[in-house]
C-alpha cells in the first residue's frame, strides 16, 4: 500500500513584497520566501508598485503591470533568480 500525498495546488493565493523578501503564499498552503534582490525591477520599484500585482498564467503567475515583472510559481520553486540582463557595450 502507498501513501499517498496530497494534491499540491501551485496556484497564488497571495503576495507580500517585503524591503529585502519576496513571499508567495500558495493555494496548497505552502509560502514561498525569496530574496527581493533576485528581482531587480521589484528592488528598484516604490511600495506602491510592489503592492499592485494581479494573478496571471491561470493563477501560476504573478504579474506586477507598474514594473513589467512577471513570476512563475514553478521558478520560484525551483529558486530561479530574474536573468542577468546582457551588458550593454559603452560607446
Amino acid at each position: 500500500m502507498g501513501i499517498l500525498a496530497p494534491n499540491a495546488d501551485e496556484r497564488v493565493k497571495d503576495v507580500r513584497v517585503g524591503e529585502d523578501t519576496l513571499s508567495v503564499d500558495l493555494v496548497d498552503g505552502r509560502t514561498i520566501t525569496v530574496p527581493l534582490a533576485w528581482y531587480p525591477r521589484l528592488l528598484d520599484a516604490t511600495p506602491e508598485q510592489r503592492a499592485h500585482w494581479e494573478t496571471c498564467g491561470a493563477g501560476y503567475g504573478i504579474h506586477w503591470p507598474d514594473v513589467d515583472e512577471d513570476l512563475s510559481t514553478e521558478g520560484l520553486l525551483r529558486g530561479a533568480p530574474a536573468p542577468k540582463s546582457p551588458a550593454v557595450p559603452s560607446s
